[in-house]
């Protein structure tokens, strides 16, 4: 699908497109749909009203966003502290190994700061990426440049560069910055490490992300650099077990970001 995209020259819509697929909207067309055969047809316009009034419901609920990310996406566990402690190894060693930390967008201008920022879940990213180069002493790369969601504005690994140096005190080793989506990350990012022969990848996102973003990364790296995951983001809400199934706006975001990354793992993005 994301060939097919590029094959008709609207990559540039691909946001579009999947504000669209994504709920509220489906259900919204189910609710006037359902609206609409109450009519002519009494029972199946009530079913398809109620159909869509329950997907309303469920899409802003926690409990449904954690059992969709835990039984669809399946993502990978965190790195463990034996993980670590082989990392730092490697750093010791000097092996061919780097942190590979992806973007998630950036805002344009943070009135606040008077500059651009890093959206809420990329800062979250880099934070951790900072912390693992940290423990373990390997070098940082940082991809994203502007997607096709943002109209202008600074490449956001530029943006993570400046955070990283003045914010975290820990400059990056490298920056892509001409990426537009997570399979653009993985193309750009492979092709810039392997020129330093790089060999090893610890890779950097949500839990969310990561099935498809390791998935991508392992088949541009075609067996030739090693790819780890290193997913974060995985904690699960610690509030009671009745309100994760009544809707909010943590769940109706939770939701949305695990089917926004079954609906990219179909389109190949």
């Amino acid at each position: 699908m994301n060939g097919l995209l590029a094959l008709l020259g609207i990559e540039s819509w691909k946001p579009v497109l999947t504000a669209l697929a994504l709920p509220p909207v489906p259900f919204l067309l189910l609710v006037l749909v359902g609206a609409r055969l109450i009519l002519p047809r009494r029972g199946l316009g009530w079913f398809v009203t109620l159909l869509g009034v329950a997907g309303l419901w469920l899409s802003a609920c926690s409990g449904a966003g954690q059992l969709l990310n835990t039984y669809a996406l399946k993502p990978p566990a965190p790195l463990s502290v034996a993980d670590i402690a082989d990392l730092k190894n490697e750093a010791r060693a000097k092996k061919p190994a780097a942190i590979v930390i992806l973007g998630n967008g950036a805002e344009v201008l943070a009135p606040e700061y008077g500059v651009s920022n890093l959206a809420a879940t990329s800062l979250e990213r880099l934070r951790y990426g900072v912390w693992l180069h940290r423990e373990t002493g390997l070098p940082m790369a940082f991809s994203g440049g502007v997607g096709w969601a943002q109209r202008d504005g600074q490449a956001e690994a530029q943006i993570a560069s400046r955070i990283a140096t003045q914010d975290f005190g820990r400059p990056l080793k490298w920056v892509e910055d001409n990426s537009r989506d997570t399979r653009e990350n993985a193309i750009r990012t492979l092709a810039l490490l392997r020129a330093d022969g790089i060999t090893h990848i610890v890779l950097v996102t949500h839990g969310t992300h990561m099935p498809r973003a390791f998935k991508v990364f392992q088949e541009v790296a075609a067996g030739t650099v090693r790819i780890q995951p290193a997913p974060m983001g995985l904690a699960v809400g610690s509030g009671s077990r009745t309100l994760s199934w009544i809707p909010s706006t943590q769940g109706f975001d939770l939701v949305r970001r695990v089917l926004h990354e079954l609906l990219g793992k179909w389109m190949g993005a």
